[in-house]
Protein backbone atom coordinates (compact mmCIF):
# COMPACT_ATOMS: atom_id res chain seq x y z
CA UNK A 1 0.00 0.00 0.00
CA UNK A 2 1.52 3.25 -0.74
CA UNK A 3 2.32 5.33 2.39
CA UNK A 4 2.34 9.48 2.34
CA UNK A 5 5.74 10.48 4.11
CA UNK A 6 5.65 14.10 5.94
CA UNK A 7 8.24 15.79 6.92
CA UNK A 8 8.70 16.52 10.26
CA UNK A 9 7.09 20.32 9.21
CA UNK A 10 4.12 18.67 7.62
CA UNK A 11 3.70 17.04 10.63
CA UNK A 12 4.61 19.02 12.99
CA UNK A 13 1.14 21.22 10.94
CA UNK A 14 -1.15 18.32 10.91
CA UNK A 15 -1.27 17.89 14.42
CA UNK A 16 -1.66 21.43 15.23
CA UNK A 17 -4.69 21.46 12.76
CA UNK A 18 -6.23 17.73 14.46
CA UNK A 19 -5.80 19.86 17.86
CA UNK A 20 -7.27 23.13 16.86
CA UNK A 21 -10.35 20.88 15.21
CA UNK A 22 -10.76 19.18 18.41
CA UNK A 23 -10.96 21.91 20.70
CA UNK A 24 -13.24 23.99 18.89
CA UNK A 25 -15.80 20.99 18.21
CA UNK A 26 -15.84 20.45 22.16
CA UNK A 27 -16.20 24.34 22.40
CA UNK A 28 -19.00 23.94 19.73
CA UNK A 29 -20.79 21.30 22.06
CA UNK A 30 -19.93 22.88 25.37
CA UNK A 31 -21.53 26.20 24.30
CA UNK A 32 -24.76 23.95 21.97
CA UNK A 33 -25.14 22.33 25.75
CA UNK A 34 -24.95 25.44 27.56
CA UNK A 35 -27.98 27.35 25.77
CA UNK A 36 -31.77 26.85 27.02
CA UNK A 37 -34.19 24.77 24.86
CA UNK A 38 -37.60 23.65 25.30
CA UNK A 39 -38.45 20.51 25.04
CA UNK A 40 -41.72 17.90 26.36
CA UNK A 41 -41.57 14.79 28.69
CA UNK A 42 -44.28 12.46 29.51
CA UNK A 43 -45.60 12.87 33.67
CA UNK A 44 -47.62 11.03 35.26
CA UNK A 45 -49.95 13.13 37.16
CA UNK A 46 -51.99 12.52 40.79
CA UNK A 47 -54.28 14.13 42.60
CA UNK A 48 -54.48 16.15 46.01
CA UNK A 49 -57.67 18.29 47.79
CA UNK A 50 -60.36 16.15 46.34
CA UNK A 51 -63.58 17.14 46.63
CA UNK A 52 -65.42 16.26 49.83
CA UNK A 53 -69.14 16.16 48.41
CA UNK A 54 -68.67 15.21 44.52
CA UNK A 55 -67.26 12.18 43.04
CA UNK A 56 -65.43 12.17 40.00
CA UNK A 57 -63.82 10.56 37.62
CA UNK A 58 -60.72 11.85 34.78
CA UNK A 59 -62.28 11.76 31.46
CA UNK A 60 -58.51 11.47 30.28
CA UNK A 61 -55.43 9.05 30.90
CA UNK A 62 -53.65 9.74 33.72
CA UNK A 63 -50.43 11.27 32.51
CA UNK A 64 -49.60 15.11 29.94
CA UNK A 65 -46.90 16.31 28.24
CA UNK A 66 -45.09 18.87 30.17
CA UNK A 67 -43.14 21.37 28.02
CA UNK A 68 -39.95 22.11 30.44
CA UNK A 69 -37.42 24.61 29.74
CA UNK A 70 -34.02 23.67 30.58
CA UNK A 71 -30.26 23.86 29.19
CA UNK A 72 -29.35 21.31 26.57
CA UNK A 73 -27.32 18.95 29.07
CA UNK A 74 -31.03 18.29 30.61
CA UNK A 75 -32.80 17.96 27.24
CA UNK A 76 -29.94 15.14 26.63
CA UNK A 77 -30.71 13.70 30.00
CA UNK A 78 -34.11 13.68 29.01
CA UNK A 79 -33.76 11.28 26.50
CA UNK A 80 -32.02 9.15 28.39
CA UNK A 81 -34.10 8.62 32.09
CA UNK A 82 -37.07 11.11 32.76
CA UNK A 83 -37.85 12.13 36.55
CA UNK A 84 -40.30 9.86 37.81
CA UNK A 85 -41.89 11.89 40.41
CA UNK A 86 -45.59 12.42 39.56
CA UNK A 87 -47.21 15.61 38.99
CA UNK A 88 -49.78 16.88 41.51
CA UNK A 89 -53.02 18.57 40.32
CA UNK A 90 -54.75 20.19 43.23
CA UNK A 91 -58.82 19.91 42.44
CA UNK A 92 -59.89 21.93 45.16
CA UNK A 93 -61.72 24.00 42.29
CA UNK A 94 -63.99 21.19 41.18
CA UNK A 95 -66.22 22.03 43.90
CA UNK A 96 -67.79 24.34 41.80
CA UNK A 97 -66.75 23.57 38.27
CA UNK A 98 -65.72 20.59 36.41
CA UNK A 99 -62.35 21.30 34.67
CA UNK A 100 -59.04 21.90 35.90
CA UNK A 101 -57.01 24.04 33.87
CA UNK A 102 -53.47 23.20 34.61
CA UNK A 103 -51.21 26.29 33.43
CA UNK A 104 -52.84 28.04 36.29
CA UNK A 105 -51.00 25.61 38.66
CA UNK A 106 -47.80 26.16 36.92
CA UNK A 107 -46.01 28.04 39.71
CA UNK A 108 -47.00 26.16 42.47
CA UNK A 109 -45.96 22.69 40.54
CA UNK A 110 -42.92 24.20 40.31
CA UNK A 111 -41.84 24.95 43.91
CA UNK A 112 -42.49 21.56 44.37
CA UNK A 113 -40.53 20.07 40.93
CA UNK A 114 -36.63 19.51 40.99
CA UNK A 115 -35.57 23.28 40.55
CA UNK A 116 -33.52 22.29 37.48
CA UNK A 117 -36.75 21.20 35.65
CA UNK A 118 -39.29 24.34 35.31
CA UNK A 119 -42.32 23.35 33.36
CA UNK A 120 -43.80 26.05 30.79
CA UNK A 121 -46.71 24.14 29.81
CA UNK A 122 -48.59 21.55 29.64
CA UNK A 123 -50.39 19.55 27.18
CA UNK A 124 -53.78 19.02 27.44
CA UNK A 125 -53.64 22.16 29.01
CA UNK A 126 -56.86 21.60 30.94
CA UNK A 127 -58.39 18.33 32.80
CA UNK A 128 -62.10 17.47 32.35
CA UNK A 129 -64.13 15.60 34.79
CA UNK A 130 -67.40 13.44 35.17
CA UNK A 131 -69.46 14.07 38.38
CA UNK A 132 -71.70 11.49 40.19
CA UNK A 133 -73.47 11.63 43.57
CA UNK A 134 -71.01 10.73 46.51
CA UNK A 135 -72.20 8.05 48.56
CA UNK A 136 -70.71 6.45 51.92
CA UNK A 137 -71.16 2.07 52.39
CA UNK A 138 -69.82 -0.24 55.01
CA UNK A 139 -69.32 -4.06 53.65
CA UNK A 140 -67.30 -6.72 55.03
CA UNK A 141 -63.53 -7.58 54.56
CA UNK A 142 -63.02 -10.57 52.89
CA UNK A 143 -59.65 -12.27 54.03
CA UNK A 144 -57.33 -13.03 51.08
CA UNK A 145 -55.49 -16.38 53.02
CA UNK A 146 -52.87 -19.17 51.35
CA UNK A 147 -51.98 -21.58 54.25
CA UNK A 148 -50.72 -24.61 54.39
CA UNK A 149 -50.95 -26.24 57.90
CA UNK A 150 -48.31 -28.63 59.43
CA UNK A 151 -49.63 -32.70 59.77
CA UNK A 152 -53.02 -32.87 62.28
CA UNK A 153 -53.05 -29.13 62.65
CA UNK A 154 -56.34 -27.34 61.26
CA UNK A 155 -57.99 -24.37 62.10
CA UNK A 156 -60.04 -25.00 65.17
CA UNK A 157 -62.83 -22.20 64.89
CA UNK A 158 -64.06 -19.06 63.03
CA UNK A 159 -61.69 -16.54 61.94
CA UNK A 160 -61.70 -13.45 63.32
CA UNK A 161 -61.55 -9.65 61.77
CA UNK A 162 -61.01 -6.66 63.76
CA UNK A 163 -62.55 -3.99 62.17
CA UNK A 164 -64.85 -7.16 60.22
CA UNK A 165 -66.22 -4.26 57.97
CA UNK A 166 -64.75 -1.06 55.73
CA UNK A 167 -66.41 2.17 54.78
CA UNK A 168 -66.41 2.97 51.72
CA UNK A 169 -66.67 6.60 50.05
CA UNK A 170 -67.03 7.30 46.23
CA UNK A 171 -69.53 7.43 43.23
CA UNK A 172 -72.64 5.78 43.81
CA UNK A 173 -72.55 4.02 40.02
CA UNK A 174 -69.30 1.97 41.59
CA UNK A 175 -70.55 1.47 45.37
CA UNK A 176 -73.13 0.08 44.76
CA UNK A 177 -71.89 -2.92 42.63
CA UNK A 178 -68.97 -3.77 45.54
CA UNK A 179 -70.78 -6.67 47.77
CA UNK A 180 -66.90 -6.99 49.84
CA UNK A 181 -63.50 -5.81 49.77
CA UNK A 182 -60.31 -8.06 50.10
CA UNK A 183 -57.27 -8.28 51.93
CA UNK A 184 -53.65 -8.36 51.04
CA UNK A 185 -52.52 -11.96 50.90
CA UNK A 186 -51.47 -13.49 53.47
CA UNK A 187 -49.16 -16.81 52.66
CA UNK A 188 -47.83 -19.51 55.34
CA UNK A 189 -46.72 -22.91 54.98
CA UNK A 190 -46.77 -25.33 58.20
CA UNK A 191 -48.89 -23.30 60.37
CA UNK A 192 -49.13 -25.00 63.73
CA UNK A 193 -50.13 -22.00 65.95
CA UNK A 194 -52.56 -19.67 66.13
CA UNK A 195 -52.30 -16.40 63.97
CA UNK A 196 -52.12 -12.70 64.97
CA UNK A 197 -51.30 -10.14 62.64
CA UNK A 198 -52.13 -7.02 60.67
CA UNK A 199 -53.34 -7.03 57.27
CA UNK A 200 -53.90 -4.30 54.87
CA UNK A 201 -56.32 -3.84 52.03
CA UNK A 202 -56.13 -4.25 48.86
CA UNK A 203 -55.39 -0.39 47.16
CA UNK A 204 -58.11 1.60 46.03
CA UNK A 205 -57.55 1.16 41.84
CA UNK A 206 -59.96 4.02 41.46
CA UNK A 207 -58.83 7.93 41.83
CA UNK A 208 -62.45 8.95 43.22
CA UNK A 209 -63.08 6.15 45.98
CA UNK A 210 -61.33 6.21 49.26
CA UNK A 211 -61.47 3.37 52.31
CA UNK A 212 -61.25 3.32 55.38
CA UNK A 213 -59.69 1.83 57.17
CA UNK A 214 -56.63 0.87 55.38
CA UNK A 215 -56.11 -2.52 57.51
CA UNK A 216 -57.37 -4.62 59.85
CA UNK A 217 -56.67 -6.98 62.67
CA UNK A 218 -56.76 -10.83 61.78
CA UNK A 219 -56.90 -14.08 64.32
CA UNK A 220 -57.02 -17.42 62.86
CA UNK A 221 -57.17 -19.93 65.53
CA UNK A 222 -55.18 -22.92 64.87
CA UNK A 223 -54.91 -26.32 67.10
CA UNK A 224 -53.19 -29.89 66.96
CA UNK A 225 -56.83 -32.32 65.66
CA UNK A 226 -57.06 -35.80 66.59
CA UNK A 227 -60.05 -38.18 66.20
CA UNK A 228 -62.81 -39.33 67.98
CA UNK A 229 -65.58 -42.39 67.55
CA UNK A 230 -69.62 -41.54 68.73
CA UNK A 231 -72.28 -43.78 68.28
CA UNK A 232 -75.51 -41.42 67.80
CA UNK A 233 -78.87 -42.49 67.11
CA UNK A 234 -80.49 -42.28 63.73
CA UNK A 235 -83.50 -40.35 63.02
CA UNK A 236 -86.08 -41.12 60.29
CA UNK A 237 -87.34 -38.52 58.37
CA UNK A 238 -90.39 -38.01 56.03
CA UNK A 239 -92.64 -40.56 57.72
CA UNK A 240 -95.49 -38.53 56.60
CA UNK A 241 -97.69 -41.50 56.85
CA UNK A 242 -96.70 -42.64 60.19
CA UNK A 243 -95.38 -46.06 59.52
CA UNK A 244 -94.35 -47.75 62.30
CA UNK A 245 -90.84 -48.17 61.37
CA UNK A 246 -87.94 -49.63 62.80
CA UNK A 247 -84.61 -48.90 61.97
CA UNK A 248 -81.61 -51.88 61.59
CA UNK A 249 -79.37 -50.63 63.18
CA UNK A 250 -80.84 -47.66 64.87
CA UNK A 251 -77.33 -45.89 65.32
CA UNK A 252 -74.25 -45.52 63.76
CA UNK A 253 -70.60 -45.17 64.14
CA UNK A 254 -69.12 -41.84 63.10
CA UNK A 255 -65.49 -40.74 63.12
CA UNK A 256 -64.53 -36.98 63.15
CA UNK A 257 -61.75 -34.88 63.47
CA UNK A 258 -61.74 -32.58 66.63
CA UNK A 259 -59.31 -30.14 68.24
CA UNK A 260 -57.28 -31.62 71.38
CA UNK A 261 -59.08 -28.66 73.55
CA UNK A 262 -62.56 -29.87 72.85
CA UNK A 263 -62.21 -33.65 72.79
CA UNK A 264 -63.73 -34.21 75.93
CA UNK A 265 -66.70 -32.00 75.73
CA UNK A 266 -68.42 -34.05 72.75
CA UNK A 267 -70.61 -36.29 73.38
CA UNK A 268 -73.62 -37.53 70.87
CA UNK A 269 -76.02 -34.06 71.44
CA UNK A 270 -73.33 -32.11 69.27
CA UNK A 271 -74.22 -34.49 65.97
CA UNK A 272 -77.52 -35.56 63.82
CA UNK A 273 -77.80 -38.35 61.49
CA UNK A 274 -81.19 -39.18 59.62
CA UNK A 275 -82.31 -41.13 57.21
CA UNK A 276 -85.23 -40.52 54.41
CA UNK A 277 -88.06 -42.28 54.58
CA UNK A 278 -89.35 -40.71 51.62
CA UNK A 279 -86.85 -42.83 49.57
CA UNK A 280 -88.43 -46.13 50.43
CA UNK A 281 -91.97 -44.68 48.41
CA UNK A 282 -89.31 -44.11 45.64
CA UNK A 283 -87.62 -47.95 46.06
CA UNK A 284 -85.44 -47.89 47.86
CA UNK A 285 -84.65 -51.02 49.35
CA UNK A 286 -82.00 -49.56 52.07
CA UNK A 287 -81.67 -45.58 53.56
CA UNK A 288 -78.14 -43.85 53.29
CA UNK A 289 -77.85 -41.97 56.42
CA UNK A 290 -76.81 -38.47 56.58
CA UNK A 291 -74.90 -36.59 59.46
CA UNK A 292 -77.03 -32.92 59.28
CA UNK A 293 -75.52 -31.44 62.19
CA UNK A 294 -72.15 -31.55 63.26
CA UNK A 295 -69.90 -28.84 64.79
CA UNK A 296 -68.69 -26.19 62.69
CA UNK A 297 -64.61 -27.04 64.17
CA UNK A 298 -65.33 -30.99 63.30
CA UNK A 299 -64.87 -32.77 60.12
CA UNK A 300 -66.66 -36.14 59.64
CA UNK A 301 -64.25 -39.21 58.52
CA UNK A 302 -66.21 -41.82 58.20
CA UNK A 303 -70.01 -43.00 58.87
CA UNK A 304 -70.31 -46.94 59.58
CA UNK A 305 -72.72 -48.14 58.65
CA UNK A 306 -73.11 -45.26 55.58
CA UNK A 307 -76.57 -47.13 54.90
CA UNK A 308 -78.98 -49.24 57.37
CA UNK A 309 -81.71 -51.40 56.71
CA UNK A 310 -85.39 -50.58 57.72
CA UNK A 311 -88.98 -53.50 58.49
CA UNK A 312 -91.98 -51.67 58.25
CA UNK A 313 -95.34 -52.82 60.53
CA UNK A 314 -98.42 -52.41 59.11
Amino acid sequence: MPIIKLSVSERRRLSVFITCFLIATVAWILATLSGTYSFTVKQAITFKNAPQKRAFRALQPDTVEAIMQGTGWQVLFSKVSSSTEPVKVDLHTLEHSNYIALNTQIAQINKVMDARHKIIAFTPDTLYFDFTNRVVKRVPIEPVLNLTYQQQYQQSEKIQLKPAYVTLNGPGNVIEHITSWKTDTLKLDNVNQPINTTLGLQPVKEGNISIYPKSTQLKVPVEEFTEKTLSIPVKLINNVHYYNVKLVPHRVNITFTVPLSRYTELDEDFFEATADFGLWEQGYTVLPVNITRVPAYCRIVKTVPRNINFLVKK
